[in-house]
């Protein structure tokens, strides 16, 4: 193994690991448009949610059975919406691998009361999903973003199932090939895959989630912003563009910008293949180095976007340190494990990062590490 010393301190890639890193050729002024600065009710701004909602569903190839709505809160305000409003019907499993799936598990036990059934598996692993009980609404994370463990595939969602299937895709949607078929509810949040700002996020719902909103009144009493039925029917325009409530139309010209140069870059299939590749040069990195270690130990259910890294020895403050030196230098931003995770490394590996800049934090990670070993 060749450690770079600080003498001879590498090159800077020129991104942030973070997982809001913005698409190459991201600039402020280019997102300049008429609807800065105007209602979102006007006509400029409802054509411009519109329009956005048109890319998204371009972009993940989503079929016309499936509506799209931007709701408030970011992803975990558009997945409890979906808890609020759906759940109570028919009994609960909640899957949990990492910590927002333990959020979910808090919500339907604690907040709820819904005495969910409570699928396990600690930190690096996948629960056994042959296990799930389909008859029962079940909710899990597509991508586990502070465990880098995801679900292979859809094969295990049932096709007949009798229960809803709730995934939390923010990590995952833009990365992967979703079998829409298989999701009846779907969320996330433009800052993950696409780079883009917070505060908002997007509800997918397909036509038995709405079944299940038109036939089932929840015990419990719903805030404005989760309510998606209006005088007894769905509230349509939800899914046109009219928010329900006041979204930062700037953040929906920042989506806007990453969606149109995802289609430029050739679509879904190009931003799965830059995901891909990234986490395929990180990989190579893990494997030259006996220190380094994936979290996730098996291939088929690693994340592609959050990579999660093990480091030899390595305790809480030595991971804060090792990543503050490399934000110190400028070399990389926010790759500290999450903190409920066990202490390591999380590297973004969306499609927002170029793949040279995967390879040229290599020597970052061996400059920090014999640093703080010596």
């Amino acid at each position: 193994m060749i450690v770079t010393t600080p003498a001879t301190k590498p090159a800077r890639p020129f991104f942030s690991s973070g997982p809001c890193a913005k698409p190459p050729g991201w600039a402020p002024e280019k997102l300049a448009t008429e609807s800065l600065g105007r209602s979102h009710r006007a006509k400029i701004g409802k054509s411009r949610l519109q329009y956005c909602i048109d890319l998204m569903r371009e972009m993940l190839r989503l079929p016309d059975t499936h509506r799209i709505g931007i709701v408030p809160g970011s992803d975990t305000g558009a997945f409890e919406m979906a808890m609020w409003t759906m759940l109570g019907a028919r009994p609960v499993t909640t899957l949990a691998w990492e910590s927002f799936g333990e959020g979910w598990v808090t919500d339907a036990a604690k907040q709820l009361k819904l005495d969910p059934v409570i699928v396990r598996a600690p930190y690096g692993d996948l629960p056994d999903l042959a296990s799930v009980d389909w008859s029962h609404d079940v909710l899990f994370t597509w991508n586990g973003t502070t465990s880098g463990v995801r679900v292979p595939d859809g094969e295990w969602i049932a096709k007949d199932r009798e229960g809803l299937s709730f995934a939390d895709a923010t990590s995952a949607v833009f990365a992967y090939d979703i079998p829409w078929d298989r999701i009846d509810v779907a969320t996330f949040s433009w800052q993950k895959v696409l780079g883009g700002e917070g505060a908002h996020g997007v509800l997918i719902l397909g036509p038995r989630a709405v079944e299940r909103l038109e036939t089932h009144t929840p015990a419990w009493p719903l805030p404005k912003v989760f309510r998606l039925m209006a005088k007894g029917a769905l509230a349509e325009g939800i899914f046109k563009g009219e928010t329900i409530n006041t979204p930062s139309m700037l953040a929906v010209e920042d989506a806007i910008f990453a969606l149109e140069w995802a289609k430029g870059l050739g679509g879904l299939d190009a931003l799965m293949a830059r995901s891909r590749a990234n986490a395929a040069a990180l990989d190579a990195i893990v494997a030259a180095r006996p220190w380094l270690g994936h979290l996730a130990a098996d291939p088929v259910t690693r994340s592609t976007t959050s990579v999660c890294l093990t480091v030899d020895g390595a305790d809480e403050a030595f991971i804060k340190s090792f990543a503050g030196l490399l934000e110190k230098e400028g070399a990389a931003f926010d790759i500290a494990g999450y903190r409920d995770a066990p202490p390591g490394l999380r590297i973004w590996c969306g499609a927002t990062v170029d793949t040279a800049d995967i390879e040229a934090l290599g020597p970052w990670l061996d400059w920090a590490y014999a640093s703080l070993r010596s």
